[in-house]
């Protein structure tokens, strides 16, 4: 990876945690607020709370691979397969910046994770 794809890269890293970082905020307020009186209003907000608590659980971990992938990049080994040790394409860290296997160990971890007994 060129110095300048490295640099774009960790830019967009950046951009995207710290908005997630954001909306974490947002989401840690929400849970603050007190519930309302009313039982049906309460039970609402009961289930907007499990909606708001899910999207804190993807965003913590989206920070999570953020996180690994700048570690990757820091330690040369970003576009390199944690799995075969094979490159990863260009096209897959395109479109998932995150990727730490290459489509193939992917694949086969997923087929695996499938066909558990």
């Amino acid at each position: 990876m060129s110095d300048e794809a490295h640099r774009a890269l960790r830019r967009r890293l950046e951009q995207r945690k710290t908005e997630l970082l954001e909306r974490l905020e947002r989401i840690k307020a929400n849970v603050r607020r007190g519930y309302h009186a009313d039982s049906k209003e309460r039970a609402q907000e009961l289930e907007n709370h499990e909606v708001v608590d899910a999207l804190g659980n993807d965003t913590r971990a989206e920070l999570a691979r953020i996180g690994a992938t700048m570690e990757r990049l820091e330690a040369g080994d970003y576009g390199l397969c944690k799995s075969c040790g094979g490159e990863i394409s260009p096209g897959r860290l395109e479109a998932y910046p995150y990727a730490d296997e290459c489509i193939d160990c992917a694949e086969l971890g997923e087929h695996r994770r499938n066909h558990r007994s």
